[in-house]
C-alpha cells in the first residue's frame, strides 16, 4: 500500500474527518482531514490539501516513506503489520495514559502508534511510556502500559454516598441549661437567651456517657477491704445504685459475708428471703421473676440478694456457695456487685476472686485504713491474682472534713501506682446516718464523686468483653 494508491481522487471525497477534540500530534507534522487547514499549502497537482510543516490543526498520521499525503484513518485498533507502514489506532474510551505536554493518547516506546520497531518522521515527542514488546492485539490498547490513570468524569459511577445523617444535616442548637442562674435567665428570657450548659454540667454529662457504655454479658466487680469501718459495705450500695439509676441493665449486689452482713440495710427490705433459700430453690428458677422473689430493690433499681441473718445457722457461706450462685445470677442480670467480708482466708473468698472482672478497693482517708487497704494488694500479688490487681480501682472515702491530716494526695499517688485508677468519694452526712441509701439525698460533690467512680469502672467494659473471647 502507497501513498499513491491511497489518494483520494478529488479534494472532498474519501477524505478522512478528525474527530472533535482530537488528539494534537508532535510538534512539526502537520494534519490531515481539512479543507485548506490554516498553515497548509495546495498541492501542485492539485490532489488536496497534505501535511504541511507547522500545520496547527486536527489529528492525523501519514505513511512511512510515501510522502506526505493524506491517508485514510481505519475504523478502530488492530494488530499493525511492520511492513506495511504504521497506521493511526482509535483511543479508547477510558482512561489510558496522558502526555502532559501533548494531550490524552497513548503511545509506544517510539512515540508513535504502529509497531515499537518502526521508525520515522512519525516520532511523538519524548515522556511518553514504553510499550510492551511483541505486536500489539488491543487488549490494553495495543498493550501500551498505563502510566497516569485518569478517570473520566462519571466513568466509573457515583462517588461515595453523601453522609446524611441528622447529626451532619441538622443545625445543632445549644443544650439548654439545668439549673443555676444559667437556667433562671433562660426560663425567663421565654427560652430566648440560651447560654448553654455550664463546664459542671457538661462534665456530668459526659460521665453518664461513659457509665453508659456498652456491656456484653455479666460484669462481676469484687468489693474488698481487710479492715472493717472503712466503708465497703456503703460504697458497695452507692456504687451499685448508681449504676442501676443511670443504666437500662439489672444490676444487683450480693452480700457473701460469712457472718452476719449489713448490705440489705442500706435498702428498704422486701423480702427476708437470703442467698441460701436462693441456693436451695435454684432448680425451680427458670425466668427472672421467680429470681426477684428472693431480692428486694431499692428507689434506684439496685437490688439486694442478703446473706444469713439468723445467728443461729453456723454454716458459713462456701466457695461453692458463692459459684452456684453467680452462676444463676449472671443469666439475669448484667452487673453484679459483690460486698465481701473482712477476712480473705475464708472460703468464699477464692470463688470470688476467681469469677471477678474488676476489684475495689476500699480504704478510709486515715492511716491504719490505707495500710489495710495496701495490705490487701500485697496479698492478691502473693496469691496468683497480680493480673486483677493490675485493672483495679482504689476508692478513698474521705473522713469528716477538717478533723484528719493525713495528706490525701500522697495516699493518692501510693495507690494510683499499684491499681488502674482512684477515685476518691467525699463526706457525706447521709451516709454517716448509716440507714437506707437515697441518691437525692446526697451532697453534690458526693454524686459527682460516685459518678467518676461508677465512670471510671465502666471505662473496663470493653476490655472485659476482648478478655472473655479470648479466654
Amino acid at each position: 500500500m502507497t501513498g499513491r494508491q491511497d489518494e483520494p481522487e478529488s479534494p472532498t471525497e474519501s477524505m478522512w474527518q478528525p474527530p472533535i477534540g482530537g488528539q494534537q500530534q508532535a510538534e512539526g507534522h502537520g494534519y490531515y482531514g481539512e479543507q485548506n487547514p490554516a498553515g497548509a499549502q495546495a498541492d501542485p497537482s492539485g490532489s488536496g490539501p497534505y501535511p504541511v510543516e507547522g500545520a496547527q490543526s486536527g489529528p492525523y498520521y501519514v505513511e512511512q516513506g510515501s510522502g506526505p499525503y493524506p491517508v485514510e484513518a481505519p475504523s478502530g485498533p488492530y494488530p499493525v503489520d511492520a511492513a506495511s507502514g504504521p497506521y493511526p489506532v482509535e483511543p479508547p474510551s477510558g482512561p489510558y495514559p496522558v502526555d502532559p505536554a501533548s494531550g490524552p493518547y497513548p503511545v509506544n516506546s517510539g512515540g508513535y502508534y504502529g509497531d515499537p520497531s518502526v521508525s520515522g518522521p512519525h516520532q511523538q515527542a519524548a515522556g511518553y511510556g514504553a510499550a510492551a514488546p511483541g505486536p500489539h492485539q488491543g487488549q490494553a490498547y495495543g498493550g501500551y502500559p498505563q502510566q497516569q490513570q485518569q478517570q473520566a468524569p462519571g466513568a466509573q459511577g457515583k462517588g461515595p454516598t453523601q453522609d446524611l445523617s441528622s447529626a451532619r444535616l441538622l443545625r445543632q442548637a445549644k443544650r439548654p441549661p439545668q439549673g443555676g442562674w444559667r437556667r433562671m435567665l433562660y426560663k425567663a428570657s421565654g427560652h430566648t437567651v440560651n447560654l448553654g450548659e455550664s463546664p459542671a454540667e457538661r462534665k456530668r454529662r459526659e460521665l453518664i456517657a461513659r457509665i453508659n457504655q456498652p456491656l456484653q454479658g455479666c460484669y462481676k466487680i469484687a468489693m474488698l477491704s481487710l479492715k472493717g469501718g472503712v466503708g465497703k459495705t456503703t460504697t458497695t450500695a452507692t456504687l451499685g445504685s448508681t449504676f442501676a439509676s443511670l443504666r437500662g441493665d439489672r444490676v444487683i449486689a450480693v452480700d457473701a459475708n460469712p457472718d452476719r452482713g449489713t448490705l440489705s440495710q442500706k435498702i428498704p427490705l422486701e423480702t427476708t428471703a437470703t442467698v441460701r433459700h436462693l441456693l436451695r430453690d435454684a432448680q425451680r428458677i427458670r425466668k427472672y421473676s421467680d429470681v426477684r422473689a428472693y431480692t428486694s430493690q431499692g428507689p434506684s433499681r439496685l437490688e439486694v440478694l442478703a446473706s444469713e441473718q439468723d445467728p443461729a445457722v453456723s454454716e458459713a457461706f462456701s466457695e461453692d456457695d458463692y459459684r452456684r450462685s453467680v452462676t444463676l445470677l449472671e443469666h439475669f442480670y448484667n452487673v453484679v456487685l459483690t460486698d465481701c467480708g473482712t477476712g480473705l482466708m475464708h472460703s468464699a473468698m477464692r470463688g470470688v476472686l476467681d469469677v471477678a472482672d474488676s476489684l475495689i478497693i476500699v480504704s478510709s482517708g486515715s492511716i491504719d485504713g490505707a495500710r489495710s487497704a495496701s495490705a490487701t494488694l500485697d496479698w492478691l500479688d502473693a496469691h496468683g491474682y497480680r493480673n486483677l490487681v493490675s485493672r483495679s480501682v482504689a476508692v478513698i472515702n474521705s473522713v469528716r472534713p477538717g478533723s484528719g491530716k493525713v495528706d490525701l494526695d500522697k495516699l493518692t499517688q501510693h495507690f494510683a501506682a499499684r491499681c488502674r485508677a482512684v477515685c476518691r468519694v467525699p463526706f457525706d452526712a447521709h451516709l454517716e446516718e448509716g440507714a437506707e441509701i437515697e441518691l437525692d439525698r446526697l451532697a453534690p460533690d458526693t454524686r459527682l464523686g460516685l459518678l467518676e467512680l461508677a465512670a471510671t469502672v465502666a471505662d473496663d467494659f470493653p476490655q472485659a468483653v476482648s478478655r472473655a473471647r479470648t479466654s
